[in-house]
C-alpha cells in the first residue's frame, strides 16, 4: 500500500482540542479499544490535574512540596531504576547503604560504621518493621522462658494511623494513652502504669500528628530503667522520629531522643518529610546489629545476586534514595539546620499573628517540637463560625488548612493546624493571615446558620504518612 504525507498533513497542523481525540469524551472506566496520540492523552490527564490542589498551600501535608531542580534531574535518571535490584543497580545500593550509616552516624549509634537499616516507602512502612523487630525480640525472649506468646501489647501516646494498622496486622494490642486535660501526649507515669510481661515495646513520637509535640523520650526511658530495676521487666523502646528526626539533631542537638539512650533500640525517620525528599522515601535504624532478627531476614537470588532484603514492598523506585543522599550531600548538618530554623521562626510569626486575631488559643506554637502551628476557638466564644467551617472557607482560596477533633477521651477538642516546611515561606505565611482575616471579616457578617462538622470531607489523620 502506497502512503502520501499529503493524507496526514492537515493531521499534523491541527490545534489539539480539534484533534479527533479531544473532540471526543475519552473512557475512564473501561479500558479504550483503540491507541490515541501521545500528545492528546497527555493533555487529558495534564487537564484532569488542574483539579487537584495546589501542594505548596497544603499546610495539612507534613511531606515535601518543593525540591531542588537538580532533584527533579535525578528523579528523571532513575526513573527506570528499581533499587531492590542491587546486583543490576550496585550503585544505586551502596547511596543507600552510605544513607543508612550517615543516619546511625546522625542519630548516635555506639557502631554506625556496622548497624543494621534499610529505606523503605516511607516512615509508615518503617514504623512497622520496627514494631516487627520489637515483637520478634519479644516473643523469642518468652519462648527462652517458657512462657506463652499469644497476648503481645504494645504502649504509644496518641499515635498516626501507621501504629493502629500494625497493632491489627500483626495481632499486638495498642495499649494507646488516652489524652486527658491539658495532658495531650504522653507521660513516664501513664507508660508505666500499662507495662507488663507482654509488652514488646514503647513508641514515643518525636513530632506527634495532633499536636506537634515531642514526646519524652528520655524521661520515659529513665522510668523503664526504673522499673526494671524494681520488677527485672527490660522493655525497649522504638521512636517514631517520622518528622522529628531529621529536625532535632540540627536544631536542638542536646536532646536526648537518639541512641544516646541505651534503652532505644530502633528509630524509624520519613525522608519525605523534613527529609526534604521526593515522596516515596523512609528510613529504618537499629541501635546494633542483633536489634534486628536475623530471622526476619530474606535472602533473594533470582534478580543476579544473594541478596538479603527485610521490607512489606520488594519493588520500588531508587530515584528517591539518589534523591536523600543528595540532600545530604548538598546540605550538610549546616543546611538542614537554616533550613528548619527558617521553619520555626516563620511557625512562631504564624502563630503570633493568629494569636492577634483575638478568637483563637494557641495550642501549639512551632516552639517544643516541630516547625507547625496549631489553635482552637477560644472557649466559650461564639464568633459565628467553627473550626471546620473556617477550614472549608480557606479553601475558596487555595489553603488546606486541616480542622480536626482530638483522639480518646479529648474529642471535645477540635484544632486547626499547619506545617510549616521547607518553601512555606514568612511571605506565604503572610498572605495565609490576610486571607484568614478576609474570612474572619465575612463570617462577622454573614454567620454560619448550619455550621460543618468533622464529616464534612476536609482533612483525616489517616493519610497523614
Amino acid at each position: 500500500m502506497l502512503h502520501e504525507k499529503d493524507k496526514i498533513r492537515a493531521e499534523l497542523l491541527d490545534d489539539i482540542y480539534a484533534s479527533s481525540d479531544l473532540s471526543l469524551t475519552m473512557p475512564k472506566y473501561k479500558f479504550p479499544e483503540e491507541e490515541h496520540l501521545p500528545r492528546d492523552v497527555y493533555q487529558v490527564v495534564h487537564d484532569e490535574l488542574m483539579l487537584d490542589g495546589n501542594s505548596r498551600q497544603n499546610l495539612a501535608t507534613f511531606c515535601s512540596t518543593w525540591v531542588d531542580p537538580e532533584i527533579h534531574q535525578l528523579m528523571d535518571e532513575c526513573v527506570d531504576k528499581n533499587m531492590i535490584d542491587k546486583d543490576e543497580y550496585p550503585q544505586t545500593a551502596e547511596l543507600e547503604n552510605r544513607c543508612v550509616h550517615m543516619l546511625a552516624d546522625l542519630w548516635n549509634s555506639p557502631d554506625a560504621a556496622n548497624t543494621l537499616g534499610c529505606s523503605t516507602t516511607g516512615s509508615s512502612e518503617a514504623a512497622m518493621l520496627g514494631g516487627m523487630a520489637m515483637k520478634w525480640r519479644w516473643r523469642e525472649k518468652m519462648k527462652a522462658q517458657g512462657k506463652t506468646v499469644d497476648k503481645p501489647n504494645m504502649i504509644c501516646g496518641p499515635v498516626q494511623i501507621c501504629w493502629h494498622k500494625f497493632a491489627k496486622y500483626w495481632d499486638v494490642e495498642l495499649r494507646e494513652i488516652p489524652m486527658e486535660k491539658d495532658r495531650l501526649i504522653m507521660s513516664p507515669e501513664e507508660v508505666i502504669k500499662r507495662c507488663d510481661e507482654n509488652t514488646i515495646g514503647v513508641v514515643p513520637t518525636l513530632g506527634v500528628t495532633f499536636t506537634c509535640d515531642y514526646e519524652p523520650v528520655k524521661e520515659v526511658c529513665e522510668a523503664l530503667d526504673k522499673l526494671q530495676e524494681e520488677t527485672g521487666l527490660d522493655i525497649p523502646v522504638h521512636v517514631d522520629g517520622a518528622s522529628g528526626g531529621f529536625i532535632a539533631p540540627f536544631c536542638d542537638p542536646d536532646l536526648e531522643w537518639d541512641f544516646r539512650i541505651k534503652r532505644v533500640k530502633s528509630i524509624n525517620t520519613s525522608g519525605h518529610k523534613f527529609g526534604l525528599s521526593p515522596l516515596g522515601v523512609g528510613w529504618v535504624i537499629w541501635r546494633d546489629r542483633e536489634d534486628l532478627p536475623d530471622d526476619l531476614i530474606f535472602w533473594v537470588n533470582y534478580l543476579g545476586g544473594n541478596m538479603p532484603s527485610f521490607a512489606l514492598n520488594f519493588s520500588r523506585p531508587g530515584g528517591q534514595i539518589v534523591a536523600q543522599y543528595y540532600n545530604f550531600l548538598r546540605l550538610g548538618k549546616e543546611g538542614y539546620r537554616k533550613i528548619h530554623q527558617a521553619c520555626y521562626d516563620t511557625a512562631a510569626y504564624i502563630a503570633d499573628e493568629i494569636e492577634k486575631l483575638g478568637v483563637f488559643d494557641i495550642v501549639y506554637n512551632g516552639r517544643g517540637g516541630i516547625p507547625a502551628v496549631s489553635w482552637s476557638l477560644k472557649e466559650g466564644s461564639s464568633p459565628g463560625f467553627n473550626c471546620y467551617d473556617l477550614s472549608d472557607k480557606l479553601r475558596s482560596r487555595g489553603w488546606q488548612v486541616p480542622a480536626y477533633s482530638m483522639p480518646a477521651h479529648r474529642e471535645d477538642l477540635v484544632l486547626m493546624r499547619i506545617l510549616v516546611r521547607h518553601g512555606v515561606s514568612r511571605d506565604l505565611g503572610s498572605l495565609l493571615i490576610e486571607d484568614m482575616k478576609r474570612c474572619l471579616d465575612y463570617f462577622e457578617k454573614n454567620p454560619v446558620t448550619n455550621s460543618l462538622g468533622a464529616e464534612y470531607g476536609g482533612y483525616s489523620h489517616n493519610s497523614a504518612k
